[in-house]
């Protein structure tokens, strides 16, 4: 076996060992949190560059031309460490031949194998290894490097790999059929690359050696540091005798808790991970899958969802579920308005984009001996949303998770109740509330908050309560996804260069859509105004306009566009934490005052920072419909009630000199009568079913919804239940649903 050690003494770990698992203490219980605990416990002594790897070696991975042998040189010198080069050091010594030879001699499969056992008896500590292109084909070897090492993709985008390549003298290449191009065999490769790194360092063109090699010195301490990137509630602050600490919460377990105890809504602590230019150009080419494992690994530690595993849920949340490839499609409807189509999911709204990957974060962050109950408030997209996307899980998954979806019985379209009904499945019911959506949410929050219940539900039934509403993070987090992605699209289209300015316009109710805009701002997205869109309930829109959020002699009004038929925002705390530099004493103050007097007003100085990015509006009824009508007229293009509504604001708030961006948070289909009326078609009074292909038969884009088509065919009436508007009856329901799905008896 070959031994390698450092040449320099670097500092030792004292690691200590853990004989349970770190627990939360309340009154009721001791819960198992975040399996992220002993990792940070593991790795807090790694933090000088110095001793930055300490007995860890550092593992170069990427494809041929990547630049692993040149990067792991620097690396050597910053570290004072070996570097082992995998070729010259290990194989051609072990060979006593060449690489190249070698590879003539055995062939392709001979070569992987003799490849790997020769890095099978490698025994390194300290090191910088640089592996070759092939090794992790190899899936024992890699195993064995895994154990002692962490493993840095150097991600080089394909175009400069083959560059790199025609300038490099390289005789064959493992797997290479000279016939075919080089690129299938470079994206062949990358399933395995994807399947061993530990961290991921975006090698954008145009960054030399030396800037790699610090970006790999920055992504193995930030790997390491698992300490530096927690959550706060945006109600949390500390009396001059607290420890700041004590409130912070990890990744996964504010995903487990989605509200936090004192009422707040978690944010992070520190600000939002930015791309540099280069690394978003770098982006321009990719595709949604690929834009999001990317964004959602530098938003989320690797000790809370390991890379690889991140990159396994984001390719099943959006594969075949999605009716286009592109998943969040930008399409160019007239002048300088471009319409961001986010209905393309399962249940055909923009929930799919986040609910189609949210359980599976929510399935890998949970601990192993506790069943979860996640409930759900839907003003009507968030139900069918939430239902479908847990549905998905695996079967052992579903017998731990089970969901609860209130909505209001009569306050959204036939459509989408026919639609939330039917997506129960065996791990999800839909409950009816005889009640507005700002009274399942606000139950919903006094639910979690009401700790003799929730205590009583872990003790009697090992059940703990989760929420899978926008108020969970890990609900919203994904949403970023499209609007980084959205831009990119418009730079790829070539409507914008990089770096040139665009508005956004969101129709939104519970301000979580276009809050996830302005994460995308600070993550380096160039977004000038954020354009909110509001309907007859403009709560918002009064609110960005005067500072004053007033509910008092406020009535919700239903809409065609019921899904902002919301008068309780709840995502606004989150951006008024942001607006107020994280004052948590000041959010506790406010949102008191709203739940006990029905208004608050923020200082002037609040609302010209609220102001310099954002502009508000409401749309009428009449104006909704007639947008519809006249954009079909002039585009032939069907908006939704809620598009319609955003295009409204844009068209009245933009100025045109930059593109807009408008969201599309749902297709028409889940609207047919209102979108029957826009158009002024006679045959409104017909079923849903014939209703959508009535309009399908109009050649109209978007094209119809094929999930949505089939739902409509459901010949049997599904059963629900409904509930009066009362709390405590409420809480008799989920106890009686936790009674049949997981102790299978009721009482």
């Amino acid at each position: 076996m070959l031994h390698f050690y450092r040449c320099r003494h670097l500092k030792q770990i004292t690691q200590k060992c853990f004989s349970s698992t770190h627990t939360r203490t309340d009154k009721h219980a001791q819960l198992p949190l975040s399996r992220s605990f002993v990792l940070t416990e593991l790795r807090k002594s790694w933090h000088s560059t110095h001793s930055l790897i300490g007995d860890k070696n550092i593992i170069l991975m990427g494809a041929p031309g990547a630049g692993k042998t040149t990067v792991g040189r620097i690396l050597g010198q910053k570290l004072g460490c070996c570097v082992i080069n995998v070729d010259d050091d290990i194989l051609e010594k072990a060979w006593n031949m060449s690489v190249s030879e070698k590879l003539q001699d055995v062939g392709d499969e001979q070569f992987l194998e003799e490849e790997g056992k020769a890095v099978l008896n490698v025994s390194a500590s300290g090191s910088v290894i640089s592996l070759t292109g092939s090794n992790p084909m190899h899936e024992a070897s890699m195993w064995h490097l895994k154990k002692n090492g962490i493993i840095v993709y150097l991600d080089v985008p394909i175009v400069d790999i083959i560059s790199r390549l025609k300038l490099m003298k390289i005789d064959r290449i493992v797997g290479y059929n000279y016939g075919a191009p080089i690129t299938d065999l470079l994206q062949f490769r990358r399933r395995y690359y994807k399947k061993w790194y530990d961290t991921r360092v975006l090698c954008e063109s145009g960054a030399s050696p030396e800037e790699v090699a610090d970006k790999v010195l920055s992504a193995v301490k930030r790997y390491q540091d698992t300490d530096s990137e927690t959550f706060i509630s945006t109600r949390h602050f500390c009396s001059k005798d607290q420890e700041q600490k004590v409130s912070t919460k990890f990744f996964s377990e504010a995903v487990i808790e989605g509200l936090a105890s004192d009422g707040g809504l978690f944010v992070p602590e520190k600000e939002f991970p930015k791309l540099s230019s280069r690394e978003w150009k770098s982006l321009v080419g990719a595709t949604y899958t690929e834009r999001a494992q990317i964004l959602l690994e530098r938003c989320i530690h690797p000790a809370d969802i390991p890379a690889a595993r991140l990159g396994e849920m984001i390719e099943t949340a959006y594969g075949e579920n999605f009716a286009c490839s592109k998943i969040a499609p930008v399409r160019h409807l007239l002048g300088n308005q471009f319409i961001l189509e986010l209905f393309h999911g399962p249940t055909g709204s923009f929930k799919d984009l986040s609910l189609q990957l949210m359980p599976h974060i929510f399935a890998h962050c949970i601990p192993p001996n506790c069943n979860y109950m996640i409930l759900a408030a839907t003003s009507g997209d968030t139900g069918s949303a939430v239902l479908n996307g847990f549905s998905r899980l695996s079967k052992n998954e579903k017998q731990r998770i089970a969901v609860v979806t209130f909505f209001p019985e009569n306050g959204i379209s036939d459509f989408q109740k026919t639609q939330i009904i039917g997506s129960q499945k065996e791990n999800g019911w839909a409950v009816g509330v005889s009640s507005d959506f700002d009274f399942c949410q606000t139950a919903i929050k006094r639910i979690f908050n009401d700790s003799d219940f929730t205590g009583f539900l872990t003790v009697e039934y090992g059940t703990v309560l989760s929420s899978a509403n926008s108020i969970n993070w890990g609900r919203l987090l994904p949403q970023v996804v499209y609007h980084a992605s959205s831009y990119l699209d418009l730079v790829s289209q070539g409507f914008i260069s990089f770096g040139s300015p665009v508005d956004v316009c969101v129709p939104t109710g519970n301000f979580g859509n276009i809050l996830a805009a302005v994460y995308a701002k600070m993550m380096g997205i160039p977004i000038r105004k954020f354009i909110c869109a509001s309907n007859q309930n403009h709560v918002l829109t009064d609110f960005i306009k005067t500072g004053h959020y007033d509910l008092r002699e406020r009535k919700l009004t239903q809409t065609f566009s019921p899904s902002i038929d919301i008068l309780k925002s709840s995502n606004l705390e989150r951006h008024l934490h942001l607006v107020a530099n994280k004052d948590g004493q000041l959010m506790t103050k406010l949102f008191n005052q709203l739940e006990n007097q029905h208004h608050f007003q923020i200082e002037k100085i609040l609302v010209e920072k609220l102001q310099q990015d954002f502009v508000a509006d409401w749309c009428s009824e009449g104006e909704c419909l007639a947008a519809i009508n006249s954009t079909y007229n002039t585009s032939g293009y069907i908006l939704d009630p809620h598009t319609a509504i955003a295009k409204v604001v844009a068209d009245r708030m933009q100025d045109k000199t930059c593109p807009v961006i408008v969201s599309s948070t749902a297709h028409y289909s889940k609207f047919a009568p209102a979108i029957m009326q826009a158009l002024k078609i006679k045959e409104i009074n017909q079923t849903s079913s014939s209703q959508l292909y009535l309009l399908g038969s109009y050649n109209a884009l978007p094209p119809p919804h094929k999930a949505l088509l089939e739902c409509t065919k459901q010949q049997e009436k599904v059963e629900h239940q409904v509930c009066v508007a009362n709390i405590d009856v409420l809480k008799i329901h989920v106890e009686k649903v936790i009674q049949n799905q997981f102790i299978g008896k009721v009482s």
